[in-house]
């Protein structure tokens, strides 16, 4: 790759930890121009003694004009952030696109655990994929050679995702007194979600006892159960690109319809999300709904944890869009989703009323399903993680040419020649 004097990034928010910082230092080395926005503690404390860091400590009302600044009067070319929903990167892709900037976004990986993903403009609902249906993607990989990666069912990095959550939002309550005008896009006060990531680390250990022994239980009960994979209340993905308010209301959609429609053997699992901090009583807000409905004896909890162990003798899942859905795809599992997904197109995920779905679902193009799997894994997924220091090393090798390209991710394969997946390793 030629050297890009004339390139000049500037970085927002991104993945706690120190991602951010080590994708920066290899730009500036291909001769671009780095800068780093921070609006806490937090983002200053992982971006350590780089240069280029610009504090934000003005009143968010002030950024929309603070940002017009910035992009005038460094002359910036490329914007980076992780996520493009909460509001300080919202305005900035507004911005930067209307210049006719490059927005590079990064995402968890659609194809977790082994991938992260990289996109230009948005993510998730906002992303290119909700413009291309699976026939586009199929005419794409025409010329394609490539063999698709063989998933994995576990994310290798969860201990050190919640050890630098927890650390940053340490900074941000202790040491933030020199940003007194920052506010966090999140509902949840700074205070009470800091105690709730160390709580979470402290108690890894019981939670995983407590886990094990609810899915065994389950397991070795014999009944067929469909399962329901729960997402953080507070994620962008559940906050912005679905039909709910709250979680209270998708627990309530799904057990009425598994009362109504399914079988009166079968039973409903509620699968927590991974990082679920303990905010919303969920466990007890399940119990209350069953039992309501008659049914409170046929629906369980399991707090977190691999989902490959629940998966594997599920009847059928639903969610509202979760990554974790792709695992569910894989399996040829029925699918049911509520809310904007990438992966929600008609080869594959079940458009019958709920009841019906638990009463008779309706399978998956499994073919289909590998077609997109593999345009995916092509283009936007990237292997490698952004917490584990493996991960990211695997992970900074591939992303900088992808930043330097003048080529969208999604329009890589409709080059003259194939453009192969690299090799993937074992991310610890």
């Amino acid at each position: 790759m030629t050297p890009t004097p004339d390139r000049n990034f500037l970085f927002l928010q991104g993945p706690h930890g120190p991602f951010f910082r080590q994708l920066g230092s290899m730009l500036r080395a291909t001769g671009a121009t780095v800068w780093r926005v921070g609006f806490n503690a937090g983002d200053a404390a992982f971006w350590w003694r780089e240069p280029g860091y610009i504090p934000f400590r003005a009143a968010l009302a002030d950024w929309p004009a603070t940002l017009a600044t910035l992009l005038r009067d460094r002359h910036i070319t490329d914007i980076v952030l992780y996520g493009d929903t909460r509001p300080i990167h919202a305005q900035a892709a507004r911005q930067a696109q209307a210049a006719g900037l490059r927005v590079h976004v990064f995402e968890e990986g659609y194809m977790r655990p082994y991938w992260v993903t990289y996109e230009r403009g948005g993510s998730n609902g906002n992303s290119r994929l909700m413009g291309l249906s699976v026939t586009d993607m199929q005419n794409r990989l025409a010329r394609s050679e490539t063999e698709m990666p063989t998933p994995s069912a576990h994310w290798g990095d969860m201990r050190q995702h919640i050890f630098y959550g927890a650390l940053y939002h340490w900074y941000v309550m202790f040491l933030n007194r020199r940003y007194p005008a920052f506010r966090t896009h999140r509902a949840l006060p700074i205070g009470r979600e800091a105690a709730l990531y160390t709580k979470r680390l402290l108690l890894m250990p019981m939670f995983a006892l407590q886990r094990r022994w609810a899915t065994r239980r389950i397991r070795a009960s014999g009944h067929p159960y469909h399962l329901a994979l729960l997402q953080l209340e507070h994620d962008a993905s559940f906050q912005v690109h679905s039909p709910f308010d709250d979680i209270g209301q998708f627990l309530d959609l799904v057990i009425v319809g598994f009362a109504k429609g399914a079988p009166r053997h079968h039973h409903l699992i509620f699968k927590a999300h991974p990082l679920e901090n303990g905010q919303s009583p969920l466990r007890c807000m399940i119990r209350e709904i069953a039992a309501r409905h008659g049914i409170a004896a046929r629906v369980h909890y399991v707090r977190g944890g691999k989902l490959a162990q629940l998966l594997d003798d599920a009847r059928t899942a639903v969610t509202v869009n979760s990554t974790a859905a792709q695992q569910v795809l894989w399996r040829g599992i029925p699918l049911k989703v509520f809310g904007t997904a990438v992966y929600d197109q008609p080869e594959f995920v079940s458009d019958q009323p709920l009841p019906e779905f638990f009463a008779n679902p309706s399978y998956p193009n499994r073919r289909a399903y590998r077609d997109y799997r593999r345009f995916l894994l092509e283009t936007s997924q990237v292997p490698g993680s952004f917490y584990a220091s493996k991960g990211r090393q695997q992970l900074l090798r591939h992303l900088v040419d992808k930043l330097l390209s003048g080529a969208d991710p999604y329009d890589a394969l409709q080059r003259t020649e194939p453009q192969p997946h690299p090799r993937l390793k074992a991310v610890n």
